[in-house]
């Protein structure tokens, strides 16, 4: 089983992704924009003026969340195709990566029946300074997911909603989607 948990920084991903991970026995795998960053040794003023730097950097955070998910059959991911909504705002290159043979088939992963999208929403709790921004800005944090939300109607991708904050209703509702699905996996292949 694939698990994803996607939405805007500063909502809570990382968090829940690492408990679900641990709690189902599962390959945790973290966002690879903090990884390209500190890697490229790129200060965040660089991000904000040097479009050329942004291009690449959101192309390479893609690429590499790609071949990092493929290494694994079953996994959680605090990211999808996330850094679209933040390459949208700040870079020049989506249409590259939508138009891309790469993109359509990452996209048809996410409708496989091993695949679990979570789309975490915005809640004031959960906010956070995430270790990449300077600061955490509300109206910031509703633009990306606003994006996100439109990446996965247009891409026509399922998700299920958290809505709430609360890290206990979180994790009922994650481990109660698990189970439902693995019960209809156990059960369609059972003789």
């Amino acid at each position: 089983m694939r698990i994803y948990f996607a939405g805007a920084h500063a909502t809570g991903k990382s968090t829940l992704s690492r408990y679900i991970a641990k709690q189902h026995n599962l390959q945790f795998l973290n966002e690879i924009a903090r990884t390209v960053l500190a890697e490229r040794e790129i200060p965040l003023e660089t991000l904000r003026i040097d479009l050329d730097t942004v291009d690449n950097y959101q192309s390479e955070i893609f690429k590499r969340q790609i071949e990092e998910e493929k290494k694994y059959t079953s996994f959680v991911s605090d990211r999808t195709f996330d850094n679209l909504a933040y390459m949208a705002q700040h870079a020049r290159k989506i249409k590259d990566i939508v138009d891309s043979s790469e993109f359509k088939l990452y996209v048809d992963s996410l409708k496989k029946n091993d695949a679990v999208v979570f789309f975490v929403r915005p809640a004031r709790e959960t906010m956070k300074n995430d270790g990449v921004r300077e600061t955490v800005c509300w109206e910031q944090i509703i633009a990306i997911d606003a994006m996100i939300k439109l990446l996965f109607e247009l891409f026509e991708i399922d998700y299920i909603q958290i809505c709430t904050g609360s890290m206990q209703e979180r994790v009922k509702l994650v481990n109660s989607v698990i189970k439902h699905k693995l019960s209809d996996h156990i059960n369609k292949h059972a003789f």
